[in-house]
């Protein structure tokens, strides 16, 4: 029996009426091109294979790997299953058929940096469907003007379309985690739907607002714009940014992005 490992954050999963539910949430064809990130113990990857041609799994763990290693021989022609052995944070998706489909149980205290790392593939990308902690899932979909809205809420947003699917309780898992968990769709937006021109700017302009979340955006963007730029923008400057939506961050972003004026 493989003993849970707290430094890569494992959880298994158990429960066979979630994990069915995940799959038919998934809906694996068998031409997919399909990678499931930490496979664990494989109560995704099973299934997964039955309905796939071929499987790719990213995996750090090395007895996991073993087993994995063990149960389907990569030195076998026939083997539906390729391993690549890794962080995920440092495993490079471009190297993978696009367009990619990637599912996981990702490790709870990294799934910020991840979900971040698989953005930057996202034009490679056909949909992720992911089990995450139910507090980040939360603030994922959250909508402008709730307390759950903020960076992680706008950086994602403005590249995928996401949706909760489904909550699973700590007894579906082995051993059981102290928070709820639930499974989040995400589809990346076409690239004529993406209005943000310059994503570093982007990227900056948000930390700068949620870094002080208390404060308005009078003081929070002090060093990006003055009141005229908020005139222009038709923003109220005493607004804080969980008021802002992701449009107006990207028009923020955009508005800053024009090109000097010749003096």
């Amino acid at each position: 029996m493989h003993k849970a490992k707290k430094r890569f954050g494992q959880n298994f999963l158990v429960d066979e009426q979630i994990i069915a539910d995940i799959i038919s949430a998934i809906r694996p064809e068998p031409a997919d091109n399909m990678v499931e990130i930490g496979p664990g113990l494989g109560a995704l990857t099973r299934p997964l294979l039955k309905r796939l041609n071929h499987l790719h799994v990213v995996e750090i763990d090395r007895d996991i790997i073993a087993r994995l290693e063990h149960d389907y021989p990569q030195h076998n022609p026939e083997s539906k299953l390729t391993i690549h052995a890794g962080d995920a944070l440092e495993f490079d998706f471009a190297t993978l058929p696009a367009p990619l489909r990637i599912v996981g149980n990702l490790p709870y205290n990294i799934s910020s940096p991840l979900l971040f790392h698989f953005a930057a593939y996202a034009e490679r990308i056909k949909d992720m469907h992911f089990m995450l902690q139910n507090e980040v899932v939360e603030r994922m979909v959250a909508e402008h003007s709730t307390p759950e809205y903020g960076r992680l809420s706008v950086m994602l947003q403005y590249r995928f379309h996401m949706e909760k699917l489904l909550d699973v309780p700590p007894q579906s898992f082995r051993p059981a985690p102290k928070v709820n968990s639930a499974i989040v769709r995400m589809i990346p937006l076409p690239a004529g739907e993406i209005r943000v021109r310059n994503e570093k700017l982007f990227a900056a302009v948000v930390g700068a607002a949620f870094g002080q979340r208390r404060k308005t955006l009078r003081n929070t963007l002090r060093s990006y714009l003055n009141e005229a730029d908020f005139a222009k923008l038709g923003i109220d400057a005493q607004l804080r940014a969980e008021n802002l939506a992701v449009a107006e961050f990207a028009s923020v972003a955009n508005y800053l992005d024009k090109p000097e004026p010749n003096k």
